[in-house]
């Protein structure tokens, strides 16, 4: 089924692949507020550090991404979490501000605590 550019899509049709899974530890504890519509935001600073192969060759990655918890049972999570917890969250990349084309952060739909090593 094809879909012409510029129209809605289908309430039916899947949406773009946009998905991501990182883990990291928590750099900056969570901030907690309520929308105006009542919708409870947590927010936090995740901090990753991994050896990934590029091209054949071992790399290291550093990353910084804030991460946004939207809903009662995921802001409650991030609130809960403090600086140095191990974290894996999964969820979709969106714009930090719709007004500025710049700046990413993580959508959380799942916020998992790691255990410690």
């Amino acid at each position: 089924m094809s879909h012409a550019p510029g129209t809605p899509m289908p309430a039916s049709a899947p949406s773009a692949d946009n998905c991501l899974i990182i883990a990291g530890q928590v750099a900056e504890s969570s901030d907690v507020r309520t929308t105006p519509a009542g919708i409870r935001i947590g927010r936090f600073l995740l901090d990753h550090h991994s050896g990934q192969m590029e091209a054949g060759l071992s790399r290291e990655v550093r990353c910084r991404i804030p991460v946004v918890a939207c809903g009662e049972r995921l802001a409650q999570t991030a609130q809960q979490l403090s600086p140095g917890v191990r974290v894996r969250v999964q969820g979709f990349i969106g714009r930090a501000n719709y007004r500025e084309e710049r700046g990413l952060v993580l959508h959380a739909a799942r916020i998992d605590v790691l255990q410690t090593e």
